[in-house]
């Protein structure tokens, strides 16, 4: 555990930017040569629309770190947050605790929330339109939904009174996880379920990309897929039942080019979100 504390306390920019490249490297060649769906459609063109938006967040995430590390150090010096007050424990049961809070408040809680007002779901609108969803697909946000997201993960680290090695042992892992559950890979049936118990799987994720209600409005873990089943939002649907995207998005000139992307949230003929179908 030291050695863990140790490395993430001083983890170098370059380190967090090799974890973020592996990441896609490694899931984007297992799903050119495994697909789970075999897409029509130009990979590189795709990847580079994905990859403008994951600049924009590193962008956003490097300018706003401060704050972050400005929360943490507070919440450790003021002894702040539940970690803080929780009794003394064994450090791995402390670390696991301060992990499934984190996911609660910097992915579930953020995810939930952008999804129910309607002028956040305007900018995490962007991450739904992607009709042919990978590996890349994972950090397809917008960078007014980066800010929001970034929001959220202040006040998770304010909340939980998490040191700042956690905090980015928590990104680490929310990035490969994000990357993993959105790769456009076919993981046994079997195996995806059991592993849904726990973390979200694939197929789990994958049907919070299906176009149409309710389905949209489900599954909206990052890591651990316990909030999902705790508060009632995990839903199910088999894989080959899953049409990408969203049902108000479905021309390739609405989620195909970044220009109109970069508007979505700004043009005054968006349909509110609870207009579309259900099925």
């Amino acid at each position: 555990m030291n050695l863990l504390i140790d490395y993430f306390e001083t983890i170098p920019s370059l380190h967090r930017g090799l974890i973020l490249v592996g990441g896609i490297t490694f899931f984007w060649l297992i799903e050119n040569a495994f697909p789970l769906f075999k897409f029509n459609y130009n990979k590189y063109n795709h990847a580079g629309i994905n990859i403008f938006f994951t600049v924009t967040t590193i962008i956003v995430n490097f300018a706003m770190a401060f704050i972050l590390l400005f929360v943490a150090d507070f919440t450790i010096k003021q002894q702040f947050g539940i970690l803080q007050w929780l009794p003394e424990m064994n450090s791995w049961l402390y670390l696991i605790i301060g992990l499934l809070l984190l996911d609660l408040i910097s992915a579930y809680l953020v995810h939930l929330v952008e999804h129910k007002i309607k002028i956040l779901w305007r900018f995490h609108l962007i991450h739904h339109t992607d009709t042919w969803i990978d590996t890349t697909s994972a950090n397809r946000h917008h960078p007014g939904e980066s800010v929001i997201r970034f929001a959220f993960t202040i006040l998770g680290a304010l909340i939980v009174g998490s040191p700042m090695w956690m905090i980015f042992l928590y990104q680490s892992l929310s990035v490969i996880f994000s990357q993993f559950n959105h790769a456009n890979i076919p993981l046994p049936k079997k195996l995806d379920k059991l592993l849904s118990y726990l973390i979200i799987s694939p197929d789990m994720h994958k049907i919070h990309h299906h176009y149409q209600l309710p389905y949209t409005d489900s599954n909206y873990g990052n890591i651990f897929s316990i909030w999902d089943r705790i508060f009632g939002t995990y839903s199910y649907l088999d894989r080959e039942k899953i049409v990408y995207g969203i049902d108000t998005h479905m021309q390739p000139n609405e989620h195909n080019e970044l220009g109109n992307l970069v508007k979505i949230p700004f043009q005054k003929s968006l349909i509110p979100k609870d207009e579309l179908k259900k099925v």
